[in-house]
Order: structure tokens, then sequence, then C-alpha cells
């Protein structure tokens, strides 16, 4: 099975910080593992979350962008990147609502609002309204669901 439309969408690109319409990414589990490892696969796919303290983005300070593991969709400019000391790379903002969507989790007893890639559906984590001004969010991802482009690749 290849790639499948699924229609378009807008998301706004952190580069030229213009609005787009892209494919939507659909793809069979099958399509993704061959793609995917087997942890990016569990989360990004299946709504897993790595360990706390173990993703290879907590402590990354380096200028840049955070984009979706599965379909390189502009997520979260490093700029806006701070340490909450809760284990997980945070955000105070994503490079735009245009390029996330939440919906409502209510998995392992509790609700959350969950943050899931607009163009390919990827679970990235959670938002929380704990965060620093000026937007008092924050966006606690998973390493696993992120591929960190420096500034000079972009």
């Amino acid at each position: 099975m290849s790639e499948k439309s699924a229609g378009t969408v807008k998301v706004c690109n952190a580069v030229t910080g213009k609005v787009e319409e892209v494919e939507k990414v659909v793809k069979s589990d099958e399509e993704w593992q061959r793609q995917l490892t087997p942890e990016e696969f569990h989360v990004a796919r299946q709504g897993g979350t790595e360990p706390a303290f173990t993703g290879r983005y907590v402590d990354c300070n380096e200028d840049g962008l955070y984009v979706c593991v599965c379909c390189a969709n502009h997520l979260f400019p490093s700029a806006a990147k701070f340490g909450s000391g809760t284990g997980w790379p945070s955000f105070f903002r994503p490079v735009s609502d245009l390029n996330i969507r939440t919906a409502i989790d209510t998995r392992f007893f509790m609700t959350r609002t969950e943050v899931l890639c607009r163009r390919c559906d990827a679970h990235l984590g959670h938002v929380f309204d704990d965060g620093p001004p000026p937007t008092y969010e924050r966006y606690c991802m998973n390493s696993a669901s992120l591929r960190f482009v420096r500034k000079k690749d972009l």
C-alpha cells in the first residue's frame, strides 16, 4: 500500500513564515514501521510516552527547528524551548497553531490535552497551562516524535 491522499491542510513554513497548503500524510502501520524506529513508531503512531530524562532533545540547546519525525512538518522553534525540569523537551509555543492540533486524552485515568501533528496525526505529547510567560503554556513533547534541524541546515 502506498501513501494515500487524504486531502490537504494549511501549515506555516517556519523558514519563510508563509502559510502553505500541503498534502495530509496517511500511511499504513506497515509503512510507518519501515520508516520509523520501534520507539518512534510506539510514541508517534501508537500514542506512547518515552521515559522522562531519556529523550535525545531534553538538553538540546542548539539554534534550529523541531520538526515531526514522521512527515517533517515544522512544529517548534528552538527559541520557544525552555527547561521545565520535567524530563521532556518543553516549549511555550509552536511554530503556528496551524501546524498542530489538540484532542482530549482520557487515557491513564486522567484528562489531558494531547498534541498531534496537523499533517500526519502523529502523537507529539501534551500541553499544560503551567508554562512561562508570555503564553503560560507548556508543550511537553516526546523527543521520539521530533527531529531537530540545525539553523544552518534549514
